[in-house]
């Protein structure tokens, strides 16, 4: 299971000035607002940002300015393969270490959706077990009975994050992870499709 919320995509006017540099042709810029204040790009504009993504990523800088913020919904399993990414990412986290024992666990806590009818059955039985944990932390506060949860908790367990990155970390993960045989690259990609300018800037095809 991944869930991806709360998408904004920022500083499209500036990357796209930013290419328009080295060629000092600021004077060929038709891209504008529209009135929801999103920025539209023109046909020149558009035009000139697909050529230098085809050009390699020496020629696509310009892309690594255009930022996108997003949060995450998704299980550690998933997350300890993100984090191959950290080059160029940031993310704030959801704490596992702090909060683990605020709310009670439940099933729905974890991505159980791929799971075989008798392994889902257990499945429940450790989610039984952690909460037995949890509130025999709340009532002991000792430090065994906190282990006891963190080393118990198993890695389908979800933790959201807001995540920072640029439209060259997207492209590097779509192409790197566009055929994983988790099924939560496969949305994460279709995410990436989505995003503004995406079949332009990212997904760039002959």
């Amino acid at each position: 299971m991944i869930r991806l919320e709360r998408t904004s995509v920022m500083n499209l006017e500036n990357a796209i000035r930013g290419a328009r540099n080295p060629l000092n042709s600021w004077d060929r810029i038709d891209s504008a607002y529209d009135d929801e204040g999103n920025y539209i790009l023109g046909e020149n504009d558009r035009s000139l940002g697909n050529r230098l993504a085809k050009a390699g990523s020496d020629h696509r800088k310009f892309i690594r300015q255009i930022f996108i913020s997003v949060d995450i919904t998704a299980p550690l399993y998933w997350w300890k393969e993100f984090d191959t990414y950290k080059v160029g990412t940031v993310a704030n986290s959801t704490s596992t270490m702090h909060r683990i024992h605020s709310k009670p666990f439940a099933l729905e806590d974890f991505s159980c959706d791929q799971m075989t009818e008798g392994t889902l059955a257990f499945m429940e039985q450790v989610v039984e077990q952690l909460e037995k944990v949890r509130l025999k932390y709340l009532e002991t506060k000792e430090k065994k009975d906190w282990y006891d949860m963190i080393q118990l908790l198993p890695s389908s367990y979800n933790q959201m994050r807001t995540v920072t990155m640029n439209y060259e970390n997207a492209a590097n993960i779509y192409y790197a992870r566009r055929n994983h045989k988790l099924q939560e690259w496969h949305v994460f990609c279709d995410w990436i499709e989505k995003l503004p300018y995406a079949n332009d800037f990212i997904i760039v095809k002959d």
